[in-house]
């Protein structure tokens, strides 16, 4: 049975190249839709026009369709609420030397 954790874990092997960090911990995923095999994914990036956008969607569906067991992926891309470094995991913001708050 496909859930949300296992589809977020399937996406933790989808590392941003530029950044070196999983696209969960980056705080990329903002929704995770299940039916039944078929799972849809809203996903952000840190800019519009980051030159990664094909890549790394196309390496989400991968993830979700070989790691999660689905049937189907579809992966959009959104970008609202914009993305900041906020949404990132304290793990991701220690990598990246970010101070703690």
């Amino acid at each position: 049975m496909i859930t949300e954790e296992s589809v977020l874990k399937a996406l933790e092997n989808v590392i941003d190249p530029e950044i070196g960090i999983d696209v969960v911990n980056l705080g990329f995923i903002y929704d995770v839709k299940i039916n039944g095999e078929n799972v849809d994914v809203a996903m952000t990036l840190t800019m519009r026009g980051c030159p990664m956008h094909s890549t790394l969607k196309d390496q989400a569906e991968q993830a979700i369709l070989k790691n999660a067991g689905a049937k189907s992926a579809e992966v959009r891309i959104v970008y609202d609420p914009p993305w900041n470094p906020n949404m990132m995991s304290q793990t991701a913001k220690e990598k990246l030397g970010f101070s703690p708050t």
